[in-house]
């Protein structure tokens, strides 16, 4: 058996997003959210996994939404790479999610909690430890929780789960183990197929069940994130020998930095370009010279977009609104 790595978020978002996803998503969020209780029974997936659907939107595509028994909203996402103000990111949608509950007419004793879980493969909180953080609104000395907690982030940090398969324990133990070693093993562990959900779940991820347009999908997006993590380590190697020169007149510490900066931010603004040219062809002199001067943040947020775009006019309107200068 070969299984594919759920830590992608094409992937991610086929196994705990599909149609016949309900018991594992269940499964899944009672262990990470509820720590193992059985608190969700049933829920509804909003926007469920179809294959062939590679150059649609991306918040629509591989972020796994649904609404739970008790009427909570959940929003689920699998972030591979640690980019500027992604928790924010997580909160905006959040509170977005809770927000647009409302509908003409609807009134306030309406809304339901919502939840935001995202599963990162980096660490986001060096203070601290724990694999599973969450938040929530707080008094600030008495730590009350606030009426209701209409707002609840969980952050689930894999590289800082580091338990054996002898060490599993707990359900929880279980899913964090498969998703960190699914695409390393051969075989499903005995003592996971003792979980229904958890053995469906290598199911679905098994190579073997998979269409070739989803196989042909789920390269394109492998290959993707290679070069993102090439152009990274290319950016930090150029910004290095960059920045050893630069150190020659301004200092050799303050010119490595500087430089490792520059070259860093030369890396993605490459990386950018190859990505736009195989979505949309040839780019023109004034794309070119207005992705040169784009901020790391608003290169990071173009990245998230790139595949809403079907044409250079998508992509010329995007950079009017979001970068106006």
């Amino acid at each position: 058996m070969k299984f594919i790595n759920p830590k992608t978020d094409y992937a991610f978002k086929k196994i705990f997003g599909s149609d016949q996803s309900q018991d594992i998503l269940i499964s899944f969020l009672n262990a990470i959210v509820y720590q193992g209780e059985t608190f969700i029974t049933s829920l509804e997936i909003i926007d469920p996994y179809a294959p062939g659907r590679i150059s649609g939107l991306k918040t629509t595509y591989f972020d796994v939404k649904a609404q739970l028994n008790n009427g909570e909203n959940v929003l689920i996402e699998m972030q591979a790479f640690n980019v500027p103000a992604f928790g924010k990111r997580i909160l905006y949608n959040t509170a977005k999610m809770y927000v647009n509950q409302l509908k003409l007419g609807e009134v306030y004793p309406e809304l339901r909690a919502a939840i935001g879980v995202a599963v990162t493969d980096f660490i986001m909180f060096n203070e601290h430890n724990k694999v599973i953080s969450q938040f929530t609104l707080k008094e600030d000395e008495l730590l009350l929780n606030y009426q209701h907690s209409p707002l609840k982030l969980v952050f689930v940090e894999l590289p800082k789960f580091t338990k054996t398969l002898e060490e599993l324990t707990t359900i929880t133990d279980k899913w964090l183990y498969f998703l960190r070693k699914a695409p390393d093993l051969e075989v499903v562990p005995e003592s996971m197929l003792i979980i229904p959900e958890i053995e469906k779940a290598f199911a679905i991820a098994d190579r073997v069940n998979l269409s070739l347009e989803e196989i042909d999908d789920l390269e394109k997006r492998e290959q993707f994130e290679r070069e993102r993590i090439g152009a990274i380590e290319l950016g930090k190697a150029q910004g290095l020998a960059e920045g050893i020169q630069i150190g020659e007149q301004i200092g050799e510490q303050r010119g490595e930095q500087r430089g490792e900066q520059r070259g860093e931010q030369r890396g993605k603004i490459n990386l950018i370009k190859r990505l736009l040219k195989r979505q949309l062809g040839e780019l023109n002199q004034s794309i070119e010279d207005s992705l040169s001067q784009l901020s790391s943040e608003q290169l990071s947020a173009l990245a998230e977009a790139i595949f809403d775009f079907s044409s250079i006019a998508d992509l010329s309107s995007w950079l009017e609104t979001n970068c106006p200068n």
